[in-house]
């Protein structure tokens, strides 16, 4: 049995006309996403699109849904298994190709999540529950590009 979950967001963009690159048929990139219950989110194009370097741009987004979304089918397996999680970081990375014509993908991403658990007899199992999480992650999931792990674990 599969179950559906629907997400709305909504999109708000005015133009704000620059006068000084109005002949140029320049836009704001920046916008606002609205999503019901929560802060408004304040997005831009990213800084090589010329977008406002100081706002969210899509690819940090995709990128930190990715990173969320592992790190919390992470804990799920590692409760599972019965290990205890002390701290998780990830300085992960996203590798966006962009064509002469302007179309663009991400090719990959490199999780990068640096673990620590309390038992040192369970780190080879909490380093191979990346896998498993990334099986369950449902934003990996939904990629067409490969998702990348280079693990590491200690003991707090």
């Amino acid at each position: 049995m599969t179950f559906k979950h629907t997400f709305k967001a909504e999109v708000n963009w005015t133009s704000n006309p620059n006068p000084e690159q109005s002949a140029s048929k320049f836009y704001s990139k920046s916008h606002k996403i609205v999503i019901e219950g929560k802060p408004v989110l304040d997005v831009s194009a990213a800084k090589a699109f010329k977008g406002d370097p100081a706002l969210y741009n899509p690819e940090d987004l995709l990128l930190s849904s990715l990173v969320s979304c592992h790190m919390m089918s992470y804990l799920y397996v590692c409760s599972q298994n019965k290990i205890e999680v002390i701290e998780y970081s990830d300085n992960a990375e996203a590798t966006l190709e962009v064509s002469e014509d302007g179309s663009g993908r991400f090719v990959e991403v490199r999780l990068n999540p640096k673990v620590k658990i309390s038992n040192p007899d369970q780190i080879q199992l909490a380093l191979e529950l990346h896998e498993k999480a990334n099986q369950l992650c449902f934003i990996a999931n939904s990629c067409n590009f490969p998702v990348l792990h280079e693990a590491s674990c200690g003991v707090a």
